[in-house]
């Protein structure tokens, strides 16, 4: 009996395994996304971007929600509901605050003439950064979810797996931003 509860206990959850499969293919894309940039940008009439500074407000803001995001979770696995309900609900604010910035960038972006037309960074920048975006308001849909069941949810289950699916796919996010930002300040110049 002690074989079996040990083989399931090292056994990963499968909403957890899909979840790492899912980043895997998230990760494939932007690899690809970037490698189309790197060839591109070796044209003759390529145009480099500076980076909006609402695109560096935005970096502290997904950095700052990832640490809230783990606190929820602390406090989750401590059975402190209404510190749960708090941070989980800062962090759904904060992601959402993320893609408003990221929003006012691509408005300075477009004020700057930078737009799909002609060779440039532009391009790459709104398909890859957009991309990115749909995948932080992504989390921020399950976050809302989540937050609306601290409330409404009939069964108090405590198990902290979709809390724990969450905190790996928003930290992703997280860290997928950091690449990005690093890749086209230091490639994209």
């Amino acid at each position: 009996m002690d074989i079996v509860s040990t083989q399931q206990k090292q056994k990963m959850h499968p909403h957890k395994f899909t979840m790492w499969v899912a980043i895997g293919s998230i990760i494939m894309m932007f690899a690809g996304l970037t490698s189309a940039y790197i060839v591109k940008s070796n044209q003759t009439n390529w145009i480099t971007v500076e980076l909006p500074k609402a695109f560096w407000v935005s970096t502290a803001v997904i950095l700052i929600s990832s640490l809230t995001l783990q606190m929820a979770l602390r406090s989750f696995k401590q059975r402190e509901m209404s510190k749960y309900r708090l941070l989980i609900g800062i962090t759904f604010i904060l992601g959402a605050a993320f893609v408003v910035f990221q929003w006012f960038g691509f408005q300075e972006l477009w004020a700057q003439q930078i737009t799909f037309k002609g060779a440039g960074a532009g391009q790459f920048l709104y398909v890859i950064f957009g991309l990115h975006a749909i995948h932080v308001i992504g989390g921020i849909v399950t976050l809302l979810i989540m937050f609306i069941k601290t409330f409404v949810g009939k069964t108090k289950l405590y198990s902290s797996v979709p809390i724990e699916v969450a905190a790996v796919y928003w930290h992703f996010v997280d860290l997928l931003w950091i690449y990005l930002l690093i890749f086209f300040l230091i490639i994209g110049k």
